[in-house]
């Protein structure tokens, strides 16, 4: 097995294409095309993750947060970042990053704090925008089937829990074929006149490339016509954040008392208690206060997520209670979740949880 097949087994459980533009996701150092001797998974690459997998002599990382998220200027060892990646490449050891990719996907970092609260009804919090578009073509009536087929294998079509999906209108296309044309049917000079169906597809923005590859590829004509729209849409499955309920009702305190015990928290800084219990719970790892308003909008009775600053506490404003459960902590299962899906896809290979602490925060 081959570090790109890991790498492709990572982006069936969240697409890159699912991470926000100013993240750095996939393979960020190493050769894609090394055998794999071993998996090592971890919430941040730090020196002692490496010297860990040099121990193990595994030679992928495969890491929630990107090492490199800014552009490296220069690699000389002056800081933690070049420092772990001259390390890396020393020996011979890849890194991958899914970051905000895996906080998009539908079974994710949010997904994954709610099994730990034991919520119900979960729905994505924030819809990630722009992420569904949608193909129309024109083909012969007789090879209509043959091409859908296709352009479904190709992962046009997919909607939710939904596959095999499209429209299809028939009507009669015209064309003339110039000079130097080669056409399929009809004669260079003389219009042509035949009976075709227009075909619609919606599918994820990621596959735009295999689809087109798929239908230019399959398509009786030598010019295919095409049209290819971004839809306003939003994607219910793919996005920031989860909301979900509680079975029973709770106070606030027993709430809280709760997180605590199941992520090993011991403190939580929040805005103030409000007279109703909690039953609808919003949630979002890491830094999250760009959705207090979603959170808000969809009746959450309380907000847990990180990095919450001091004014952003006055954005409560006594619709919920928003409360701060620290970064690393918010996102502590993201490792364990990796470690059961890959363990499951690869049976040859070691897949192991990285022993090293890597939470730079720490409590007094």
């Amino acid at each position: 097995m081959k570090i790109k097949d890991v790498c492709k087994l990572l982006e069936e459980l969240a697409p890159l294409h699912y991470a926000e533009d100013f993240d750095n996701v996939g393979l960020l150092v190493g050769d894609k095309e090394a055998m794999l001797t071993g998996i090592l998974v971890t919430l941040d690459t730090l020196e002692n993750v490496v010297d860990e997998a040099i121990a193990k002599n595994y030679n992928l990382i495969v890491s929630f947060h990107p090492i490199i998220f800014k552009g490296l200027k220069k690699l000389n060892g002056s800081n933690y970042v070049e420092r772990v990646v001259l390390k890396a490449i020393k020996n011979d050891i890849a890194i991958f990053s899914i970051h905000t990719a895996l906080d998009n996907a539908k079974l994710g970092v949010n997904q994954k704090i709610c099994d730990v609260l034991g919520l119900q009804n979960t729905q994505v919090l924030i819809p990630k925008h722009g992420t569904i578009k949608k193909l129309v073509t024109y083909v012969p009536i007789s090879q209509s089937e043959q091409l859908k087929k296709v352009l479904f294998d190709a992962g046009a079509g997919n909607i939710g829990n939904y596959s095999n999906c499209s429209f299809s209108n028939k009507g009669t296309g015209s064309f003339m074929a110039e000079e130097n044309a080669n056409p399929t049917i009809g004669e260079i000079g003389k219009t042509h006149f035949e009976e075709e169906e227009q075909l619609h597809f919606t599918f994820e923005s990621g596959l735009e490339s295999r689809i087109l590859s798929a239908l230019k590829n399959n398509h009786p004509y030598e010019e295919v016509a095409y049209e290819i729209t971004t839809l306003e849409n939003n994607h219910q499955h793919i996005g920031m954040g989860m909301l979900g309920e509680l079975e029973n009702n709770k106070s606030a305190a027993d709430f809280l008392s709760m997180v605590k015990e199941r992520f090993c928290i011991p403190t939580i800084k929040h805005s103030r208690f409000l007279d109703k219990p909690i039953q609808k719970v919003a949630v979002l790892g890491g830094s999250g206060a760009f959705a207090i308003g979603a959170a808000k909008a969809l009746g959450a009775d309380i907000f847990l997520t990180a990095d919450l600053k001091y004014h952003n506490f006055f954005e409560a404003e006594n619709e919920l209670i928003l409360a701060d459960i620290g970064h690393f902590e918010s996102e502590q299962f993201t490792k364990n979740l990796l470690v059961d899906f890959l363990s499951k896809k690869i049976h040859n290979f070691a897949v192991a949880l990285s022993e090293s602490n890597t939470n730079p925060v720490n409590y007094f």
